[in-house]
């Protein structure tokens, strides 16, 4: 066990450096940079004040020195300092990260009841027109992008039913009602993606589990086919199902960059949607990070749990 974890965690270092230095590269490589941005506005701008504002920014330095900087940061627990506002990157993802959470929370809370009854209906309906609905379904909840179905509805609630969700976040705490009436429609465009996921892993793992020696023992004993079906068939079908629902704890999170965009949530999402567009570099790797670690630590969690099972 101790081997295992020590290469897991090997190999999740080593991809998580090797996308630390992707992604900071790339922002880099991406044309106009912030000093530019700042300054669109101005006119009459010297060459000489430009240069003193990169030098202030440090982004007069080469791109292996800012790294190299940013690195040391990090290791510090200082991801630096927003290049546009000038407050810490560190307290600017703790105000955005609990709408993030929440969003996650309540996408991952719709897609489990829905995406769990619905798997099992399809594995009990096996071979039927309503299987074959459901997973037709399905396949176009993963085919189809989440984003597209929030301009879609957001287009059918507003020209149809005349209604959008409340603008102007408001927490939990502060207003529970204005704040589930802008949460749900954004966690169940998230939620769609991971539903469909469960929707056929909750399938394929029932079916097996159906067609096993124990469950034939079941039966012959006269148990009532939904005591089959859910106490004995769902239960063991439950270890694959949890473990796709860790892997996509990440892709939720990365998903929430354009679903909070759309539905103008102020989460991690809109955050790096925001960093990118102003070139706010420390901003854009900071989160990239983040969203790297979360990514590696459900999947070893998940693939953990397997390994004692």
């Amino acid at each position: 066990m101790v081997e295992y974890i020590f290469r897991r965690l090997l190999y999740g270092g080593i991809v998580l450096f090797i996308m630390v230095i992707f992604i900071f590269v790339v922002m880099r490589a991406i044309p106009g940079d912030v000093v530019m941005l700042q300054l669109a506005d101005a006119s009459n701008v010297s060459e000489a004040q430009i240069a003193a504002l990169k030098t202030e920014l440090g982004l007069d330095k080469s791109i292996v020195s800012q790294f190299m900087d940013w690195l040391k940061g990090i290791f510090q627990g200082d991801f630096g300092k927003s290049l546009w506002s000038n407050r810490s990157v560190t307290e600017m993802i703790a105000a955005r990260l609990p709408v993030t959470l929440e969003l996650t929370f309540l996408s991952s809370i719709i897609a489990i009841f829905i995406g769990i009854p619905i798997g099992v209906i399809s594995a009990v309906k096996h071979n039927t027109w309503t299987d074959h609905l459901l997973r037709i379904v399905s396949i176009g909840g993963i085919s189809i992008p989440n984003f597209w179905i929030g301009l879609v509805l957001l287009l059918l609630l507003s020209l149809v039913f005349n209604w959008i969700p409340p603008l102007g976040y408001q927490s939990f705490t502060a207003n529970p009602i204005v704040n589930m009436q802008q949460m749900l429609l954004p966690a169940f465009c998230l939620a769609i993606t991971l539903c469909a996921s469960i929707v056929r892993m909750t399938r394929s793992s029932v079916l097996e589990i159906m067609h096993a020696d124990f469950i034939r023992t079941v039966r012959s004993k006269g148990v009532k086919e939904s005591i089959v079906v859910y106490k004995h068939s769902l239960r063991n079908s439950l270890i694959s199902v949890i473990t796709i629902i860790g892997l996509q704890i990440g892709t939720l999170l990365g998903g929430a960059v354009v679903i909070e965009s759309i539905f103008s949530l102020p989460g991690l999402g809109n955050l790096i949607f925001e960093a990118v567009n102003s070139r706010d570099y420390p901003n854009c790797s900071s989160f990239r990070s983040y969203l790297r670690c979360n990514v590696f630590t459900c999947e070893f969690a998940c693939r953990y749990y397997l390994w004692l099972d």
